[in-house]
């Protein structure tokens, strides 16, 4: 029986296919006319979210900011920080000096703008004066007259100590003389012997010689450890003199300098009257008190070092600010282009001791842009916080409890890890990360309490709606870079091919992309085009070769393919009829360069029980959104046809030559198209390519990348000759987002190409087939002579052969399979008798 045609197909007009911006409705003829936009165009939400999280100062109001990138946000978010009113409340200087209770753990200093650099100057003028004055205090008559005084006297106290005691020996026949040990004088008793003194070690050989009774010389020995031990008491006392004359000196010292120390510092004390300040300057001067010795000249008795220079032996006195705001005069706006640990949280440098080691103290505490960003902004691409260990770790420590330790960065090759723990350091700066949509749901979803230390979040959307006053600004914007790069003046019809290329990059036809990084760098060429011209200024088509030329540079893989197809490696069919058989579109390439190309697909089918195999998922090449387009068209199929009977039959679906993976739903509807051909045994044109997503009710919806979709299409049948029976199968809603080149446009108004739209998968399949795809009945059958009619007799027949495997088209002459035939029964042969 005859099918039912259907109604022949009208395709969309050539106005329907691309937004012309007529230069007609600036009233400017070139961009000189134009005064440059200042901030961003179109990005109102964005911007009063930005606005909030600048200006809330409570914890936690750091800023996230997220979108594609070339929408400007870094030159945004530093231009509306630099255009907040100046505010240096939160701005301090910071400086670390010596514990000297705790040399381990640095002291912090905090000041008001440039007073740090005082505060030095202050210390250093007080240490150089010391180091004069006290010289010339301790070398003057007065004090050394103090001081030879106290001299004279413990030296007459211990002159009397040794006068006493050797009267004594004197008493008993013994003196005190010396005797050499080992090249040193040592105090000596000695008895006299014949008017002459001897050693204790002599009196066995004045025995043996007869000189003198053993008797005697027993009784010399004897007195002789008496007086040894009296001795000793003489020189325990005489270095207890020494020691009280070295304490006497020392106050003596003391008190002849303490009073120009305390001057000294008293004027100190009178400037900086805080009290960590006060308790700072009470410890330096007990310092100096304790360690007069270095003012005078004299190394450190701890100091071991012979290479260290004479001026580090006042190290401890130093200020070393590692934050200096003396200039700074509004917040500040640090951009932190490479927040490795050491960048943004500052270090403690090491240097060599001299003995092969490594030592490192307060002077070498070095700040990082987070402290420098304290009082004002840091701004962060959040990708480079992940790229070192330990720095994300470590600021969303920072963040959560509001302060900083200067810690050494962590380092696979350190020998020694610093033991200085430097005081830490209140950090009140705002956070300004800027990265995509992505890693702020990931951080959300994975950090705890990133939602509470990233209280804003500032999204910047990639396209603004295409507004007369916008269409002005994105001029306006042009004008910025005109003036800022110094590049020709651009007319008219050069700024309405922009915003067309706007429109095309945004792949809407009442949207405009916000990437202006695109757009810049096509100004920027087509302004080298038209120098290249030798125009004084950049008209349209110096901006259209700029485009044309920017593709062709990208265009290498785009022309590989269309070689392959060209010359039949790749199989793709432009005219004829097929069953089970149909042209997809495919995008390939990146979000700034992309193409479009034709890939077959096709079907098979057979009884089953109603799966459909998606090969490219078995094969390990299909992604999720794919194998979700795959489950929905069996939806369709349960929902269409399974209502009365089983789905007794299997399919397969394959993208035939694609070797790589394939995502997405927008073959889904060129899928279906085809398994329906395959069951219905009803070809489909080739001569049309078919892009569109569809829902399981049959509805067609709306894709993406369909303007490269369709120009890939256009391009292989344009390269093989227009039939004027070639075209594309779109999604209707689709139809707003067409910015097609001219060449498509001049094609389609000549009736050379069409472009469909499509709303539901049987107005699809009426202009792929010219059948019509039948409605459903009372009787809950679909139209007779129609597609789906032919599917449903085609899944009855799998159904009736599924119950009779057997079952042949020819069953009335065969109604039964025939019967095996049973082996017959041995014949039993009779002896044949022999003559």
């Amino acid at each position: 029986m005859k099918l039912v045609k259907a109604a022949k197909p009208a395709g969309l007009k050539h106005i329907h296919l691309r937004w012309k911006c007529n230069p007609r409705i600036f009233n400017f003829t070139t961009t000189s006319d134009l005064e440059p936009v200042e901030g961003i165009v179109g990005q109102e939400k964005a911007l009063a979210a930005l606005q909030l999280g600048v200006k809330m100062k409570s914890p936690g109001y750091n800023i996230y900011i997220a979108g594609l990138s070339g929408t400007g946000k870094a030159s945004t978010v530093k231009k509306i920080l630099e255009a907040m009113d100046p505010d240096t409340s939160g701005v301090k200087d910071y400086a670390y000096v010596n514990n000297f209770n705790d040399p381990d753990s640095p002291r912090l200093l905090v000041f008001e703008p440039g007073r740090a650099k005082e505060f030095r100057s202050h210390m250093e003028a007080l240490i150089a004066f010391l180091q004069e004055r006290i010289p010339q205090l301790l070398e003057s008559e007065a004090y050394t007259a103090k001081r030879n005084e106290l001299i004279q006297k413990y030296t007459r106290m211990e002159n009397d100590i040794v006068n006493q005691f050797e009267g004594k020996l004197k008493n008993d026949n013994f003196t005190l003389g010396h005797i050499q040990v080992e090249g040193t004088p040592r105090p000596e008793i000695m008895p006299i012997i014949n008017e002459q003194p001897v050693t204790i070690f002599q009196l066995d050989q004045l025995v043996q010689e007869g000189k003198m009774t053993r008797d005697a010389a027993n009784e010399i020995g004897v007195k002789y450890d008496v007086f040894q031990q009296e001795l000793i008491e003489v020189f325990k006392k005489g270095m207890k003199l020494n020691q009280e004359l070295r304490k006497t000196v020392g106050e003596l010292e003391r008190n002849e300098i303490g009073s120009l120390v305390t001057a000294a510092i008293g004027t100190l004390k009178e400037k900086y009257t805080n009290q960590v300040f006060l308790s700072y300057l009470e410890e330096v001067q007990d310092s100096i008190l304790a360690n007069l010795h270095i003012f005078k000249g004299h190394r450190p008795e701890q100091e071991q070092q012979p290479e260290i220079a004479a001026e580090d032996y006042f190290r401890d006195y130093q200020v070393n600010i590692i934050l200096d705001n003396s200039q700074q005069k509004t917040s500040p706006i640090i951009v932190e282009i490479n927040p490795t640990y050491t960048n943004l949280f500052g270090s403690i440098e090491k240097t060599p001791d001299g003995r092969g080691g490594w030592y490192a103290d307060f002077t070498r505490i070095k700040a990082g842009s987070l402290l420098k960003a304290n009082g004002g902004f840091i701004v962060i691409n959040v990708h480079h916080l992940f790229e070192e260990p330990g720095v994300w770790r470590n600021l969303k420590r920072i963040l959560t409890y509001r302060k900083m330790e200067i810690q050494d960065s962590y380092n696979y090759f350190q020998l020694a890890p610093s033991i200085l723990k430097p005081e830490p350091i209140d950090i009140d700066a705002k956070v300004i990360l800027i990265g995509s949509s992505y890693i702020y749901s990931l951080l959300s979803e994975m950090e705890d309490g990133f939602k509470k230390t990233f209280k804003v979040k500032a999204e910047f959307d990639y396209e603004v709606d295409k507004t007369g006053e916008v269409m002005i600004e994105y001029a306006r914007v042009i004008k910025r870079l005109v003036k800022e790069e110094n590049l020709l003046e651009f007319d008219k019809s050069a700024i309405a091919y922009l915003l067309e290329l706007a429109a095309q990059t945004a792949g809407k036809k009442e949207k405009l992309t916000s990437r202006f990084s695109i757009l810049s760098d096509f100004a920027r060429e087509a302004d080298y085009w038209a120098r290249e011209g030798k125009s004084r200024v950049v008209s349209a088509k110096y901006v259209k070769k700029a485009y044309e030329f920017a593709r062709a540079r990208h265009a290498l893989y785009e022309e590989k393919m269309a070689e392959y197809i060209q010359e039949g490696i790749i199989l793709i069919s432009t005219s004829g009829e097929k069953v089970g058989q149909i042209n997809g579109l495919a995008v390939y390439g990146n979000e700034v360069f992309s193409f479009g190309k034709p890939v077959r697909l096709s079907s098979s089918v057979s009884i089953g029980n109603g799966a459909i195999v998606n090969v490219e998922r078995e094969a390990g090449l299909s992604g999720k959104s794919h194998d979700k387009g795959v489950l929905i068209i069996a939806g369709f199929f349960r929902e269409k046809f399974g209502q009365r009977m089983p789905l007794s039959f299997a399919a397969t679906l394959v993208f035939e030559q694609s070797y790589g993976m394939i995502d997405g739903d927008s073959a889904s509807a060129a899928e279906l198209f085809v398994l329906i051909s395959a069951l219905s045994q009803i070809p489909l044109n080739q001569s049309i390519a078919v892009t569109g997503s569809v829902n399981q009710k049959g509805e067609i919806q709306a894709i993406g990348g369909v303007n490269q979709k369709i120009e890939g299409f256009f391009d292989l049948c344009n390269s093989r000759g227009l039939t004027k029976e070639q075209g594309v199968l779109i999604p209707e809603q689709n139809i707003r987002d067409l910015m097609l080149r001219d060449d498509i446009v001049e094609a389609v108004k000549k009736k050379q190409f069409h472009i469909y739209p499509m709303k539901t998968i049987e107005e699809g399949l009426e202009i792929l087939t010219g059948i019509k795809a039948g409605g459903l009945l009372k009787n809950g059958l679909h139209e007779p002579n129609t597609i789906y009619a032919r599917v449903e007799d085609r899944l009855k027949h799998f159904y009736e052969l599924g119950k009779n495997p057997f079952r042949r088209d020819d069953h009335k002459k065969h109604p039964h399979p025939p019967k095996k035939e049973e082996p017959a029964a041995p014949v039993k042969k009779k002896p044949v008798k022999k003559k």
